[in-house]
C-alpha cells in the first residue's frame, strides 16, 4: 500500500544507508521493503511512535534487515522465490514432523546427521531441534535460559555442524525447525552482564526497579508460571541492587520490548538463524511479550504488533522462513496469534493445537468424547493460510487446557472433573495403569499439570510390567488411535521422539541434581538405539507401533483430502464413545470420513440413521478404509468399531488402497 509520510520517511532512511549496504544488488530487497514498509511502519509507531528518536530507531531496523539479506545465501534466496510463488506449501498433507532433543535423539549435532535415515524410513520430512543455543549448564530450562543467541552449545556442536545438517537435510527435502526464546534471556547474557556492571543501556533491555513498589502492584495481577519452584515474578540480584522480572524462573530475566532497541536486537537473531538454512522458527513465550500493570500481561495487543513487526521483517529478507507460535493459551486467544487478517498470516503461520491435544488426554481418561466434541466447538476457525500443529505429545508438561464452562457443559462439575483426571493420570485413581507425574502443582489452588511419555500414561509401561499381553495390544491400539487423529484432523502431526518405539519414563532424572526437581525430564528420554532395532523384529511391541505410524504417513502424504485448507466438517454422533469428522475435497467422492471408538469395548454405528454429510455413507460395499487397504468392518448395516478402532473410509470402487494418490 502506498502511503505519502511511510514512504516518504522509507525514502530518507534509504538515502541515510550506509554505502556498503546502498552498493549491494538489492532488487528483491527493495521490491518487498516497498510492498510491506507501510504496514510495518505503521506498527513501529503504535509501539514507539512517541519517541523523539522514533525515525533514528526505523532507520536501524531497516539497516539490520539490509544486512542480513546481503548475508542471506543464493541458495536461500532461491528457497525464498520457490516458496514465494507457491505460498500454501506448508499446507499440504505432506509435512509429518518429530520434536527432539538433540542430546537425546543422538549424541550431538554431528550424530544427529547419521541418523537422517531413520527419519527418512519413517516418514518425518520436518525435525523440530528443541533449544540448542548456549546456556548455563545448571539452570538452563531446558535450554530456554539463553546466555548467547548466536552461538550452539558446545555439548551438541557448533554452528558448522548445524549448517552442515541443514545442508544435508534440504537435500533430503526435510524441514528444519529451531526454537528463538524471545521473552527472557539468561541472568548470564552478555546483556545481563553489562547490566550488573552498571551499562544503563543494557539495563534498559530488562525490567528492573529499586524497589518493590512497581513489581508489589505488578504482583497483584501477573499469575505464578511454576508457582511450586519459582513463586512470584521478580527476584533481587544482589550485583544489581534492583529487583529483575523474571515470570519464568529467577535466572530468566524478561526482556524489555518497550525499548525499541530489544526488538530491533530480536529481528536482527531472527533474521541471523533464518541466514543459517533454518525454514521455520519456533518463536518461545510470545504471551508474555509485553508487560502492562493491572493485567496478566498475556496475549496483549502489544505482543500481537511486535510478531507482525517479526513477521513483516522476515518477509521483506527472507520470506521462505515461517515461524510457529509457542503460545499455550486458552483456546479463544489461540487463533489471534495467526493473525486477525481474515486470509494472510500475519503473525505466526503455525501454532500448537494444544487445546486438541488437551482435550484427547480427556477422552483417554473417560474413554469418551462429550469435552472432546463440545471443546472443539469452540475453537474459532483458524485463517486460511496458517496451520496447526497436532500433537498427543510434546516436551512439556500436559496443562489441563480446557474452559470450566466446556467441562459443565459436557456434564461434568469442573473442579471435581480436574481433580478426577490428575489422579487417574498419576495412577491415583481405582483401575488406572497410567504412570504420569505431577508438575506445577499449586499449593494455593491444588492446581497441576502432568507429565511423562504417552506410553506410560497410556499404561503400556504397567501393562508391561505385568506381561498382560491383552492389556498391551489395547495400549497399542490406543496410541495408534490418537496417532490416527493428529494425521487427519487438519495441520502438521508431531510425533515426539521414541514414542514411535513406544519408550518408557525415564526416570533417571532423580539422581541428576539439575533436574530432579523438574519431571518433565521424565518424558525426555535419551533413546535406546538397541531398543530402536526392535521396530525390525515382528512381533515386538516397537515393531508395531513404528510399522503402524509408518502406514500412516504414507497414507497421509497421498491423501490431499488431509492438506489443511479448512476443510473439515465435524459430525453429530448419537454415541458419546465415538468421534468423527469429514476431510473434504472438491470432488466429493474424494471426501476422507475419519471415525475413532475412544473406549476399551466395542461400538458401532448404524449407517441408515449416521448423518455422515458430506459424505456418502450409502454405498457400504465401495467404502474402504485408506489405512489398513480393506473394507471396513459392517454388520447388518451397522459400522462396528473393535475397542480403540479408527477407520480413514473413502468411497473406492478398488477392492483396497493401491498407494496411487487420492486427489
Amino acid at each position: 500500500m502506498y502511503e505519502q509520510l511511510s514512504h516518504s520517511i522509507l525514502n530518507e532512511i534509504l538515502d541515510h544507508l550506509e554505502p556498503e549496504l546502498k552498493d549491494q544488488e538489492l532488487n528483491h530487497f527493495y521490491t518487498r521493503l516497498g510492498a510491506n514498509f507501510y504496514s510495518l511502519f505503521s506498527l513501529f509507531q503504535k509501539l514507539y511512535g512517541r519517541r523523539h528518536d522514533f525515525k533514528e530507531q526505523l532507520e536501524k531496523l531497516v539497516a539490520v534487515m539490509a544486512r542480513q539479506y546481503i548475508r542471506r545465501s543464493p541458495e536461500l534466496r532461491a528457497v525464498d522465490l520457490a516458496r514465494e510463488k507457491d505460498f500454501n506449501w506448508f499446507l499440504n498433507s505432506t509435512w509429518v514432523g518429530m520434536p527432539l532433543y538433540v542430546d537425546g535423539f543422538a549424541d550431538d549435532l554431528p550424530d544427529l546427521q547419521t541418523k537422517l535415515d531413520y527419519f527418512t524410513e519413517l516418514g518425518i520430512n520436518l525435525v523440530h531441534l528443541m533449544p540448542i543455543l548456549e546456556c548455563p549448564q545448571n539452570a538452563s530450562d531446558g535450554g530456554y535460559a539463553v546466555s548467547n543467541y548466536r552461538k550452539i552449545n558446545q555439548k551438541v556442536g557448533d554452528l558448522e555442524d548445524l549448517l552442515n545438517l541443514a545442508q544435508k537435510m534440504r537435500q533430503r527435502e526435510i524441514l528444519l525447525a529451531l526454537d528463538i526464546v524471545v521473552n527472557h534471556t539468561s541472568d548470564e547474557h552478555e546483556w545481563a552482564e553489562k547490566a550488573r556492571q552498571g551499562d544503563e543501556t543494557y539495563q534498559k533491555y530488562y525490567y528492573m526497579f529499586d524497589s518493590r513498589d512497581i513489581p508489589d502492584m505488578f504482583e497483584k495481577s501477573l499469575p505464578e508460571v511454576f508457582p511450586e519452584t519459582s513463586p512470584g515474578n521478580f527476584t533481587w540480584d544482589d550485583k544489581l541492587n534492583k529487583w529483575v522480572m523474571t515470570v519464568f524462573n529467577s535466572y530468566q530475566w524478561d526482556l524489555n520490548y518497550q525499548n525499541p532497541a530489544v526488538l530491533i536486537e530480536m529481528v536482527d537473531i531472527i533474521l541471523f538463524w533464518g541466514n543459517q538454512g533454518i525454514d521455520i522458527l519456533r518463536l518461545d513465550a510470545v504471551a508474555f511479550l509485553w508487560k502492562k500493570l493491572g493485567s496478566y500481561s498475556q496475549n496483549e495487543e502489544e505482543a500481537h504488533i511486535i510478531l507482525q513487526i517479526f513477521k513483516d521483517c522476515c518477509q521483506i529478507t527472507s520470506p521462505g522462513v515461517i515461524f510457529i507460535a509457542e503460545a499455550i493459551v486458552a483456546p479463544m486467544e489461540i487463533v489471534r496469534y495467526f493473525g486477525e487478517d481474515a486470509i494472510q498470516a500475519k503473525e505466526c503461520e503455525i501454532a500448537y493445537n494444544a487445546t486438541f491435544m488437551a482435550l484427547l488426554w480427556d477422552a483417554v481418561a473417560t474413554k469418551n468424547t462429550r469435552l472432546l466434541v463440545q471443546g472443539l466447538k469452540n475453537i474459532p476457525e483458524k485463517l486460511q493460510r496458517a496451520t496447526w500443529l497436532n500433537y498427543i505429545r510434546c516436551h512439556d508438561d500436559i496443562g489441563l487446557g480446557f474452559t470450566d464452562a466446556d467441562i459443565a457443559q459436557a456434564g461434568y462439575e469442573p473442579r471435581s472433573h480436574r481433580e478426577f483426571l490428575i489422579k487417574y493420570f498419576t495412577g491415583q485413581f481405582e483401575g488406572t495403569d497410567a504412570r504420569g507425574l505431577l508438575f506445577g502443582q499449586n499449593p494455593k489452588n491444588n492446581d497441576a499439570r502432568l507429565s511423562g511419555t504417552l506410553t506410560s500414561l497410556i499404561g503400556l509401561e504397567t501393562a508391561c510390567e505385568q506381561q498382560d499381553h491383552e492389556k498391551i495390544q489395547l495400549c497399542v491400539q490406543h496410541i495408534l488411535l490418537l496417532h490416527s487423529m493428529i494425521c487427519s484432523f487438519g495441520g502438521i502431526p508431531l510425533i515426539y521422539y521414541g514414542d514411535e518405539i513406544g519408550t518408557f519414563n525415564d526416570y533417571s532424572y532423580v539422581g541428576n541434581l539439575s533436574k530432579a526437581n523438574d519431571t518433565r525430564w521424565a518424558h525426555r528420554p535419551k533413546i535406546n538405539w538397541q531398543k530402536a532395532e526392535l521396530r525390525k523384529v515382528k512381533g515386538t511391541i516397537e515393531y508395531q507401533i513404528f510399522t503402524a505410524l509408518q502406514r500412516m504417513i504414507q497414507v497421509r502424504k497421498k491423501t490431499k483430502s488431509f492438506a489443511d485448507f479448512n476443510n473439515r466438517v465435524m459430525l453429530n454422533i448419537n454415541n458419546e464413545h465415538i468421534f468423527a469428522f469429514v476431510r473434504t475435497q472438491t470432488k466429493r467422492q474424494n471426501n476422507v470420513l475419519v471415525v475413532g471408538n475412544f473406549s476399551a469395548t466395542y461400538q458401532y454405528l448404524d449407517l441408515d440413521t449416521f448423518d455422515c454429510y458430506p459424505f456418502d455413507c450409502s454405498q457400504r460395499d465401495l467404502l474402504t478404509n485408506l489405512y489398513s487397504g480393506k473394507p471396513p468392518e459392517i454388520f447388518d448395516r451397522q459400522l462396528v468399531l473393535p475397542p480403540f478402532a479408527f477407520y480413514w473410509l473413502i468411497e473406492d470402487e478398488r477392492p483396497s488402497f493401491d498407494g496411487a494418490i487420492i486427489n
